[in-house]
């Protein structure tokens, strides 16, 4: 495919240094209605290393929409009727593994989904279930990496990227309980986070290329920390901005070349055509 937009969905960190100067002197701000709702904020449309993009802060401005409050099916709607085709996200998370340094990218390649307050499908009228085996997408993954090796030649001093991780998406706000921190552990996650589901589901059911880059700012409560919470609430935004110029950075040499989202095409953008169960003739119009 030759069209390529990229959607920007900038969690904690992120989201903010997405929308920089440089961004919005040179874009647009768009609001955009949806069945749904209103997305998070108004969506910058904008253009970086020769590719349109559009940003979207997942909590909106200010940081004030909690996890569960995300309006997820209205902010990849919105990003579908822009016209975009490959949603790259972030998110903070804390690292369950001793090799995931704090300040370190994650580019996730699982997901187990904890979350259970939030609408996780746009097709409530009808059974719609769609592959989902491979959460994120293996070429943007592949993209993503390949971005990240030529950071690396540029700069061997740049922050480490991890090839994959097992992110585990839980309800929040509160953070786990160190049992459920051991459990996640357990059941084989990598990272512990708050936002990538159902957001990345509905990307699939959007026949949206999705793939997200963790942020990892402090290794949950798994492990012990010496020090007060003052001490490791410092810790935990150094973190933080540290993992955020360098996934900025990723972004912006990932753009820098397209040309392999578009000589291969997401196995995401075909989603739907095996996945509606339902007889069409019996579904409302909206349903499907």
């Amino acid at each position: 495919m030759s069209d390529i937009r990229i959607g920007l969905i900038g969690g904690t960190g992120l989201g903010d240094a997405l929308q920089d100067k440089e961004a919005a002197e040179k874009g647009e701000a768009v609001e955009v209605e949806t069945p749904f709702g209103k997305p998070s904020s108004a969506i910058m449309k904008t253009n970086w290393q020769g590719v349109d993009v559009c940003i979207l802060q997942r909590h909106g401005p200010g940081h004030v929409l909690n996890p569960s409050s995300v309006p997820y099916r209205a902010n990849i709607y919105a990003m579908k009727s822009l016209g975009v085709t490959h949603i790259v996200a972030s998110g903070a998370t804390g690292s369950l593994r001793e090799h995931i340094h704090p300040g370190d990218l994650v580019i996730a390649d699982q997901i187990i989904d904890k979350t259970h307050k939030r609408a996780n499908t746009f097709y409530e009228g009808a059974a719609v279930h769609v592959e989902f085996a491979e959460p994120f997408c293996p070429v943007m993954r592949d993209w993503l990496l390949a971005a990240a090796s030529r950071l690396r030649g540029d700069s061997p001093s740049t922050s480490t990227t991890h090839e994959r991780g097992c992110y585990v998406c839980m309800e929040g706000p509160a953070f786990s309980t160190r049992a459920e921190s051991h459990m996640h552990r357990a059941w084989g996650g990598d990272l512990i986070g708050m936002t990538a589901m159902p957001e990345a589901k509905l990307a699939r059911e959007a026949e949206i290329a999705y793939a997200l880059i963790a942020l990892p700012t402090d290794y949950d409560c798994w492990k012990p920390h010496e020090g007060d919470m003052q001490h490791l609430l410092s810790e935990i935004i150094g973190n933080l901005k540290k993992a955020t110029a360098a996934g900025v950075a990723l972004i912006k040499a990932a753009l820098s070349d397209v040309s392999l989202l578009k000589e291969k095409k997401s196995p995401a953008r075909d989603a739907l055509n095996l996945a509606i169960w339902s007889d069409k003739t019996k579904t409302a119009p909206e349903g499907v």
